[in-house]
């Protein structure tokens, strides 16, 4: 009999990146529930819906009767990507990112705490650890949380949320936290494709400030094979951080596009810094290195350049589409 896994949010970035891991790599059938928001990929549905281990069903996770409508049956799993996620609009409007995030997760740990799934991995952010300085330790498990802007806090008071539940229920969870993800599928929003895009369309890209803040870079698929792991042979109340060992600073992960495209660095304008914005994230990945045996495999020049030409493909496509 084959395993049942809910993912939501798949038809998002990491959410449809993990579910072409898993068609991949492994027999799980999986059902994918998404809202279908802005940043989603609806083509999803078409890419697999003739194979008999996908299904898709769209729902949004802040509508209890929609919700109910998914459990008509019982998952192995809940992999939780569902999120708002991008910080500059959670500045311009906090409430969707409660709605999404907090309200979104809480509906789902009372699914399984009602029994309708035998696990769920909550997907977080290394952001909910707050700014480091550049000569502080990286990120553990262990570091309080302090998110310093509304997308992390909305993401921070889920995991506390999926925290209290297994204090309080002792309900299976386990939660991941991830450096900046990176690679296909990436709403163009955020920065790589932004930049990406930009050069290619001979415009402008804004820098906030000085460009100096640091990033930890994790290529996508490195972040599946981890949540793989973590579902096959993570210990049920853990935290597991996920980090690429590939620290920017985003002026320079600008100019390595740049350089990758042949384009004029004179594109490049440094514009006002965005409120709150943190500093540097760092991540300490050794628990699930050494618990699981996970690190990443793709380095941050191999992963940029797989990005990019993805990126550059997709303008061409866009380009011939518009003739």
């Amino acid at each position: 009999m084959k395993k049942e896994l809910l993912v939501t949010g798949g038809a998002g970035f990491i959410g449809a990146n993990f579910i072409h891991y898993l068609i991949k790599h492994t027999d799980y059938a999986v059902t994918n529930v998404d809202a279908l928001t802005y940043a989603s990929h609806p083509f999803m549905q078409d890419v697999y819906s003739d194979n008999p281990h996908y299904r898709f069903l769209h729902c949004d996770l802040t509508n209890q009767e929609q919700l109910e409508q998914v459990f008509d049956q019982t998952y192995e799993a809940i992999i939780h990507f569902a999120a708002e996620s991008h910080v500059d609009r959670s500045i311009q409007s906090a409430t969707p990112f409660i709605d999404t995030n907090i309200k979104g997760t809480l509906n789902l740990l009372n699914a399984v705490r009602d029994g309708k799934a035998k696990k769920m991995i909550q997907i977080s952010t290394d952001e909910v650890y707050g700014s480091l300085k550049e000569t502080e330790p990286s990120f553990t498990e262990m570091t309080p949380l302090s998110p310093n802007n509304p997308y992390s806090a909305s993401k921070a008071g889920a995991d506390l949320l999926v925290h209290s539940y297994y204090n309080t229920f002792d309900v299976p969870v386990m939660i991941t936290r991830c450096s900046n993800n990176y690679g296909p599928l990436q709403h163009l929003e955020k920065f790589i494709p932004k930049v990406i895009t930009s050069a290619l369309a001979g415009n402008k890209i804004p820098i906030y400030g000085d460009g100096g803040q640091i990033r930890d870079w994790l290529f996508v698929e490195d972040h599946c094979r981890a949540i793989h792991a973590v579902l096959e042979k993570g210990r049920i109340g853990s935290v597991y951080n996920i980090g690429g060992d590939e620290e920017q600073t985003n002026l320079a992960v600008v100019e390595q596009i740049i350089d990758y495209l042949g384009a004029d660095p004179n594109l490049i304008t440094f514009v006002e810094d965005r409120l709150g914005h943190d500093r540097r994230y760092s991540i300490n990945y050794e628990k699930i290195q050494t618990e699981l045996n996970w690190q990443p495999q793709i380095n941050f020049a191999e992963g940029l350049k797989l990005t990019v030409q993805w990126y550059v493909e997709k303008f061409k496509r866009n380009k011939r589409e518009a003739k």
